[in-house]
């Protein structure tokens, strides 16, 4: 990567140290999507699922952001060109890992999620398909509390 000047540094520290925060509400935003996940609470998952959505938006602006300024260097957005770049900045690199680690965390939480949703998915369909199934053969009670068979068919001995 070529040399960059100090305002291109500080820009991209800065850049970083946004995506990082924003990286943290976006895996608080998975954990809680978990959460409602397992405790079962769907109506909830709608406006978590809207503030997922805009948070995903932002980060993805950031990183558009970051893009953008190593096009206009005349690099491409690597590991490596982020470390060269802020070399001299500790704090900035501590968040350039930090942002690696929870971008790993999010996608990881993100499958977790996924596989979740994919489980209820499927119990809903298969209790649906219990009661399709019942809905065709629905059992009548007598006064005693007994089932009955329902009349769909001949009788026995009948033409």
């Amino acid at each position: 990567m070529a040399t960059v000047d100090q305002n291109f540094i500080h820009r991209l520290a800065l850049l970083i140290g946004e995506e990082r925060s924003g990286l943290q509400q976006f895996v608080a935003l998975l954990q809680q999507e978990e959460e409602l996940l397992v405790a079962g609470k769907i109506d909830a998952l709608t406006l978590l699922a809207e503030e997922k959505t805009s948070q995903y938006r932002a980060l993805q602006r950031l990183s558009d952001d970051r893009t953008v300024m190593f096009t206009r260097a005349g690099a491409r957005v690597t590991n490596e060109n982020i470390r060269l770049a802020l070399g001299n900045l500790p704090e900035a690199l501590a968040n350039w890992d930090d942002v690696i680690a929870l971008a790993s965390e999010a996608k990881e939480r993100n499958r977790v999620n996924g596989q979740l949703i994919l489980e209820r998915l499927q119990n809903n369909q298969q209790a649906l398909s219990t009661l399709l199934a019942a809905a065709e053969h629905p059992q009548i009670y007598g006064q005693d509390g007994q089932s009955r068979p329902t009349g769909g068919g001949r009788h026995l001995g009948s033409a």
